[in-house]
């Protein structure tokens, strides 16, 4: 069995699957563990009417079956979507968005040692000028994940001007990849869209964005989703990160935003550490999550 982690299920599976048979305590066990784990009812719903028609077609009473059936169901819905991070451009320019407090600072210092760690050149741009503490924080993260930093030039300068030097920057040292902060609130939603807006058009008179990575956090489950519907609908957002997928986080709610949004999830956080950001990828993720 794989070695458990703080979001794995496998512990509330274990019981089930070490039975001598598939009977209707198992199936019972099986649902009460997803909707436990966030599934939601209507994905759960859908799991264990796909496992009984494959049970039945197959005539097992086997519970390794079952847990077989299990992983690979689980496998193909998070695979539906392509979760590979789009950086071949050269420089490869990453906006960062999501609303404040969800460990956007964080995760950007995280995603820039998790690519120093593929060796890949990296030059982070504070463009967050709205919260001075803001450039600090993403200042201190780059620093340690040993990145370049761009910070504004006066207190409460443009965004976009930001966000400009920043590309500006990685052109003229020939750093593979610009990160790129945005503010996670302004007065009104609009206006943050706008910002968001802007500050996108200003990049891409020098290069392309190759991605727009939302940032979520995963223990705030539907109510981060609602948070997030106005970056989703506006920001042309290309990827989701999950933050805080820990203690107290479920792991159904990575397969729950994933087929809500339509959006793919390209890399997740599970711990506090610089080093503590992977990439998503479904088999290595239901392996921990089924056991």
């Amino acid at each position: 069995m794989a070695e458990r982690t703080p979001w794995s299920l496998s512990g509330a599976l274990r019981g089930m699957f070490a039975k001598r048979t598939i009977d209707q305590e198992t199936w019972d066990d099986l649902e009460t563990a997803l909707i436990t784990g966030d599934f939601g009812i209507d994905v759960t719903d859908e799991i264990v009417a796909d496992l009984r028609a494959k049970v039945a077609r197959y005539n097992t009473t086997d519970p390794k079956d079952l847990q077989r059936m299990l992983r690979e169901t689980l496998e193909e819905r998070f695979s539906k979507l392509d979760s590979t991070l789009k950086l071949t451009e050269r420089p490869a320019i990453v906006l960062v968005v999501g609303v404040n407090g969800v460990g956007k600072t964080t995760t950007i210092g995280k995603f820039a040692k998790f690519l120093a760690n593929y060796n890949r050149s990296v030059v982070v741009g504070a463009a967050d000028t709205f919260r001075a503490a803001a450039v600090e924080q993403v200042a201190t993260w780059a620093e340690r994940a040993g990145a370049h930093i761009v910070r504004p030039q006066q207190e409460g300068q443009d965004p976009a001007s930001v966000a400009f030097q920043t590309v500006e920057y990685a052109k003229r040292n020939n750093i593979e990849i610009a990160i790129i902060d945005t503010a996670g609130r302004l007065q009104t939603k609009g206006g943050l869209m706008d910002e968001l807006t802007k500050i996108r058009r200003v990049i891409e008179k020098q290069a392309p964005v190759s991605e727009v990575l939302l940032v979520l956090d995963a223990t705030t489950g539907q109510n981060g989703l609602l948070q997030a519907e106005a970056f989703i609908e506006h920001a042309g957002v290309t990827g989701l990160v999950l933050t805080k997928l820990d203690g107290s986080a479920k792991a159904g709610f990575v397969l729950a935003v994933q087929e809500r949004t339509g959006i793919p999830i390209k890399l997740i956080g599970q711990g506090e550490g610089i080093n503590d950001l992977t990439g998503f990828t479904p088999h290595v993720f239901v392996q921990n999550l089924i056991g």
